[in-house]
């Protein structure tokens, strides 16, 4: 009974331990040093397309300030169903790994080495406002410039 009473206060203890801290990429940027070959969280948008390098591959994740490389196993980039774009707004993604102020395996780029991925909420389709109103007013001032010219016409006459 001892013995499980320890383990379970060991477990409790140290169980923080074994998290990463969420950081957000001002913080990555700012702070390289002090996060390099740390084990981090990160979570933003999956933008642009997955780039497929074997069995890994890059996904860029935007938390609204910046993007970073992220550099994870394929299997983890087929859970994605949206990149964002103009057309669409991309899925949500919390990323745990190694992050590399300078990774000396990608010609020293800023990336972060996956270990976890996770979506956390859906991109969608992004439906944007209609255009009519811009074409009617193209059409009016069309109108406009069509009538001064007949006037410019009748003048000289």
């Amino acid at each position: 009974m001892k013995r499980h009473f320890v383990l379970i206060l060991f477990i409790i203890l140290f169980s923080n331990a074994v998290y990463a801290s969420a950081i957000n990429s001002n913080e990555l940027i700012n702070n390289a040093k002090k996060y390099d070959g740390e084990t981090i969280a990160f979570s933003g948008e999956a933008i642009g397309e997955a780039m497929q390098r074997g069995e890994f591959g890059w996904i860029n994740v935007n938390d609204g300030d910046n993007a970073i490389g992220v550099w994870v196993e394929n299997s983890l980039l087929k859970e994605i169903s949206f990149t964002g774009n103009y057309k669409t707004r991309g899925d949500t993604l919390e990323v745990t790994g190694v992050f590399h102020r300078a990774c000396p395996e990608h010609g020293g780029d800023l990336d972060i080495h996956a270990q976890t991925m996770r979506k956390i909420s859906d991109g969608k389709i992004i439906v944007h406002e209609s255009y009519f109103l811009k074409v009617k007013l193209i059409l009016s001032l069309l109108g406009v410039l069509f009538l001064l010219w007949i006037l410019s016409l009748f003048r000289r006459k």
